[in-house]
C-alpha cells in the first residue's frame, strides 16, 4: 500500500449570502437538522492551516472539501492544497446538499485522494508535532476503541446515526467472533478508561454500538469502497438527504468496520482533548480550553459547538484565536 498520506478537510461558510440563498430553497420540514451549530464558522481557519504545515510536515496533500465559497485569505496556489467542490465528487442527484453526513460518506470519490487518508473536522486543529505513526502503523488506521450505547430517538440527533451504523455493522459482523478474534484490540490498556465500557458491554449479544472520540481519524479508502458496494442501495438513499436526518449513516460507519474487521492499530498515546463547548460551563470551560491550547496539553483539540445553546460562549472566541496565535504566530504558506 502505498506510504503517501492525504489530509481532507470539510468546511463551510455559514455567513455566505449565496449559499445562504441556495439553502434557503431546500428548507426541510420535520425530523431534520438545520441548526446553526452545523454552519457556524469561528474564524479558526487559518490556525487549522498553520497547525499542520508546523506540526505535520509529513502530509502529502491537503484537500479542501467546500460548497464553492473560499476564504478570501486562502492562497489557492499552495502546491500542497487541492479545492474540492462538492460537484467534483459528488454525483449530481446529491447536490446541492447541505447535509454533512452525504459529505463525508463520499469523500472516498475525490479524484487523487490517496489510500490512505485522515478526516479532519473544521474544529479539529494540530497544536503540536505530529508524526504519520499518530494516525497510522504500516497498513493500518490508528484508533482508541471502545462499545458503547447509542438509543435512538424522535428528534434529530447524532445518536441516531450511530444507531443506524451499528445496524449496518451487525448485519455483516458477528459480535462475538469479531472481539474474540482481536482481544488484543479491545482489551488493550490503551484504550484508557473506556475500557470499562468494553468490558461491560462486551456481553451484549451484538454491537450494541462504538465509542466515538471526535479527533482526526484515519481511514483506508478501499473500506470506503468495499462499504459502498455492499450498502449502494441504502447509502445511496440517504445521501439524497439535503440535511441531516435520523434515517443517516456517516463515515463512521467505515471507522466502525475497520473496527470490526480488526484492521486498526491501537493508539498508544492519547492524540488529544475534544472540547464540547457549553454555555453553562463558562467560564471555567472557556479557560480550561485556552490553557490547553496555550500549554500544549495534546497534539490535537476539537472545538465543538455543536452544544451550545447560548452566546455566552461567543464571548471566548477572541481568547481562542489569541491562544492560537500565541503558539502559532507566523502566517503560514495558505496564506496570501
Amino acid at each position: 500500500m502505498e506510504e503517501k498520506i492525504d489530509i481532507v478537510v470539510t468546511w463551510v461558510d455559514g455567513n455566505d449570502p449565496a449559499w445562504l440563498k441556495e439553502k434557503s430553497k431546500y428548507l426541510p420540514g420535520i425530523n431534520t437538522d438545520t441548526s446553526k451549530s452545523r454552519y457556524r464558522d469561528w474564524g479558526l481557519l487559518k490556525y487549522w492551516f498553520r497547525g499542520i504545515e508546523k506540526y505535520a510536515t509529513w502530509v502529502n496533500k491537503m484537500y479542501f472539501v467546500t460548497w464553492g465559497h473560499i476564504p478570501e485569505w486562502l492562497n489557492v496556489d499552495n502546491e500542497k492544497l487541492v479545492i474540492v467542490n462538492h460537484k467534483d465528487y459528488m454525483k449530481e442527484e446529491y447536490l446541492p446538499t447541505f447535509n454533512s453526513n452525504t459529505i463525508l460518506m463520499n469523500l472516498h470519490r475525490i479524484k487523487g485522494l490517496s489510500e490512505k487518508f485522515i478526516v479532519f473536522n473544521d474544529d479539529c486543529y494540530i497544536i503540536d508535532n505530529t508524526n504519520k505513526e499518530d494516525f497510522f502503523i504500516n497498513d493500518f488506521p490508528c484508533d482508541n476503541i471502545a462499545l458503547n450505547i447509542h438509543c435512538p430517538q424522535k428528534s434529530n440527533s447524532i445518536q441516531n446515526v450511530c444507531f443506524n451504523d451499528a445496524g449496518i455493522i451487525n448485519e455483516y459482523f458477528d459480535f462475538k467472533k469479531s472481539m474474540n478474534s482481536n482481544k488484543k484490540l479491545w482489551y488493550n490498556i490503551h484504550n484508557g478508561k473506556e475500557l470499562l465500557r468494553t468490558i461491560i458491554l462486551s456481553k451484549c449479544p451484538r454491537f450494541p454500538g462504538f465509542y466515538y472520540h471526535h479527533l482526526p481519524q484515519g481511514y483506508i479508502k478501499s473500506t470506503f469502497e468495499k462499504v459502498w458496494k455492499l450498502e449502494s442501495e441504502y447509502l445511496d438513499k440517504v445521501s439524497r438527504n439535503k440535511f441531516r436526518t435520523i434515517e443517516d449513516t456517516n463515515e463512521w460507519l467505515v471507522k466502525d468496520w475497520q473496527i470490526a474487521e480488526g484492521k486498526v492499530k491501537i493508539r498508544k498515546k492519547k492524540l488529544g482533548k475534544v472540547f464540547f463547548v457549553q454555555d453553562k460551563l463558562m467560564p471555567k470551560q472557556g479557560e480550561e480550553i485556552i490553557n490547553y491550547i496555550k500549554k500544549q496539553k495534546g497534539k490535537c483539540i476539537a472545538i465543538n459547538d455543536g452544544h451550545l445553546t447560548g452566546e455566552k460562549s461567543l464571548d471566548y472566541i477572541p481568547k481562542f484565536v489569541e491562544a492560537f496565535a500565541e503558539i502559532l504566530p507566523e502566517k503560514s504558506t495558505f496564506e496570501k
